[in-house]
């Protein structure tokens, strides 16, 4: 294999080539770039690093099948801009397997959702309205995402129900302040014939690690439930009010 020193001329000048094919895509088929520059670079420096090896800009993010121009032809590898990414990701995904290509909608919502993880990581300020409507959207949360959106719930600028699905003992034993309801999972069955009338209700649910809720979220979506987020890695990775 063809080993590629990538401060070398040759290098660094299809790289500047790449950046102009890269700018010629977003003209043509009105896309826009990540708004994660780290991303960009290293998809970037990955199509030029094929085009110096294979002659065509492979997507770096798949493996390159064949030892000779033939062989990867009949292979189908992936081309930038790629069939799948024009035909099927960006249309219903916003962007790209890789990430470069995004449509200007999803880019300006996955900086929203950067400024948004910065402010509830840094507790530099409270969520405005918009922000905390937005972060309610993620189906998978953290524990200052949820401190966040309590804290925002309590201003009435977003809504949701807190679900704990841990048993009653492990309840009693601590559970996160503001918690609406305990559904426990061994109780699965009984408590989801009662909740069918909750399908377009936003709902949060938390176990002791986020195990049992992931399994829980998953089972709800697929039986229709639009809004169920899960908090990640469950309470022990809470650092809120915990009422005992």
């Amino acid at each position: 294999m063809q080993q590629i020193d990538i401060n070398s001329p040759e290098f660094q000048a299809e790289l500047e080539k790449t950046w102009k094919f890269v700018e010629k895509v977003n003209k043509q088929f009105g896309f826009v770039q990540n708004p994660d520059e780290e991303i960009n670079e290293g998809v970037a420096m990955g199509l030029a690093r094929n085009k110096m090896i294979y002659g065509k800009r492979y997507c770096p993010c798949f493996m390159v099948v064949g030892e000779t121009p033939e062989e990867r032809k009949a292979a189908d590898n992936r081309i930038c801009p790629c069939k799948p990414a024009l035909e099927q990701e960006i249309p219903t995904q916003g962007y790209c397997h890789c990430g470069i290509f995004c449509t200007p909608e999803y880019a300006e919502k996955h900086a929203r959702e950067e400024e948004i993880e910065e402010v509830v990581h840094l507790h530099s300020r409270g969520l405005g309205k918009e922000e905390a409507q937005l972060l309610v959207e993620k189906e998978q949360l953290d524990g200052d995402e949820l401190e966040a959106l309590l804290e925002a719930r309590e201003l009435g600028m977003v809504s949701f129900e807190l679900i704990d699905v841990r048993e009653p003992m492990e309840f009693q034993m601590g559970h996160i302040k503001g918690t609406d309801q305990l559904w426990p999972t061994s109780q699965f069955y009984d408590w989801f014939e009662k909740i069918q009338n909750k399908k377009e209700d936003r709902m949060i649910l938390y176990c002791h690690t986020g195990s049992r809720s992931y399994q829980v979220q998953h089972v709800m979506k697929a039986q229709g439930f639009k809004h169920v987020g899960n908090l990640t890695y469950g309470i022990i990775a809470y650092d809120g009010e915990i009422e005992r």
